[in-house]
């Protein structure tokens, strides 16, 4: 059975020409590129050449792209040298942020107990952030340094962040601020020195890129030590052997979404359209959760839908006619996303049913049919 897949926010399938790219290079003979002998010298070059086409496509440095193992890492790299090299006490943060922020930031606190503060700003109904709130927090914290962490596209509901206005109020406040890029890159165009913004994060698998391999941007001019030690690869800020094949497919991935970043938006925001006007004439009841049923404030891959009756194994279900959709970050597959449960009381989550669709341009109208058939089966 061929499988219809809707679950791009937690991987997207390796685009034919990263896939040959990567092919061909791995039948090259490469060295370490720390070593320096002609192979480690050849292999350098290929991997700053690589970051400097990434830093290009975001208007970055060179200098300021630090390669890692993943998005989550990059996040942990950056929260982590934030407590230890900058002196941050106090971080303002959300409810709604990826685990890999929640998580990092509660291990901080447990760590250095009340020397470090982490506060969350206030969100609305669908989960927007309280702007007015963020800026009393910073005017009210403004003796010490302050990082402000928030993700410009969130991966379960899809909501985007007004992110100029948040680095105008950090930098207002002369707050550090860092924001988790993951969803965005590949899919918006970023330029980091419009922003004026201290840290991003990227992870090649979310723009048709080879699992295990991200990155962290990292300003120039903050000195950022490394949490992983060993060895000075990566300015001495990510100890280990760089992953060569996994940052040339990365930088292949990411020319390519870029080049074809406006005609694959407009693209699946047809899909995203079409999906929206089924699910709305199909299934009686349903809600769209957050903002993603919006085509402005939420991203156009994603799309998180109440559907009102109780069935904890909807996605098992749905797998099992051969569509596949997810309910909640891949990062907690098995549990109720601690997002649905900021969104909703417990009263109301009992009688619904919970599935994040997300789109990416190989899919198809018929794909939508496919999915609301197999919906009306399963529900009506």
């Amino acid at each position: 059975m061929k499988k219809v897949y809707f679950d791009n926010a937690a991987t997207t399938p390796l685009r034919k020409k990263v896939i040959n790219y990567m092919i061909s290079s791995l039948k090259e003979s490469l060295g370490n590129p720390s070593s320096i002998h002609s192979l480690g010298i050849k292999t350098r070059s290929i991997l700053e050449y690589s970051r400097i086409n990434i830093a290009n496509i975001l208007n970055a440095d060179p200098s300021e792209i630090i390669f890692t193992s993943s998005g989550t890492e990059a996040n942990n790299l950056i929260l982590r040298s934030c407590i230890n090299d900058l002196n941050i006490k106090y971080i303002i943060t959300s409810k709604i942020e990826h685990k890999s922020i929640l998580e990092t930031l509660n291990d901080l606190y447990i760590k250095y107990g009340y020397g470090v503060v982490i506060d969350f700003v206030k969100l609305n109904n669908n989960g927007i952030i309280d702007l007015n709130d963020l800026e009393k927090k910073l005017k009210k914290n403004n003796n010490s340094p302050i990082l402000v962490s928030l993700m410009y596209v969130n991966n379960e509901i899809g909501n985007i962040l007004d992110i100029y206005s948040v680095c105008n109020i950090c930098k207002k406040y002369k707050a550090y601020f860092h924001s988790d890029t993951i969803q965005a890159i590949g899919h918006y165009h970023l330029d980091i020195k419009k922003l004026n913004i201290d840290f991003v994060c990227g992870s090649a698998h979310k723009f048709n890129g080879p699992m295990g391999i991200g990155f962290a941007f990292i300003r120039k001019g903050l000195n950022i030590k490394a949490i992983i030690t060993g060895g000075s690869q990566e300015r001495e800020t990510r100890a280990g052997t760089e992953n060569i094949y996994g940052i040339l497919g990365m930088s292949k991935a990411i020319s390519i979404a870029n080049i074809n970043l406006k005609k694959e938006k407009k693209y699946i925001e047809n899909i995203k359209k079409y999906c929206i006007k089924q699910l709305k004439k199909s299934i009686p009841g349903i809600k769209f959760n957050g903002l993603s049923s919006s085509l402005i404030r939420s991203i156009y891959t994603i799309l998180n839908i109440a559907i009102p009756k109780k069935d904890n194994m909807i996605s098992f279900n749905l797998d099992l006619k051969g569509v596949i959709v997810s309910q909640g970050s891949a990062c907690n597959s098995y549990k109720v996303s601690h997002v649905i449960k900021i969104l909703f009381n417990n009263k109301k989550m009992n009688k619904f049913s919970f599935i994040r669709i997300s789109f990416g341009f190989l899919n198809k109208k018929k794909d939508i049919d496919i999915l609301i058939s197999c919906l009306k089966d399963i529900y009506l």
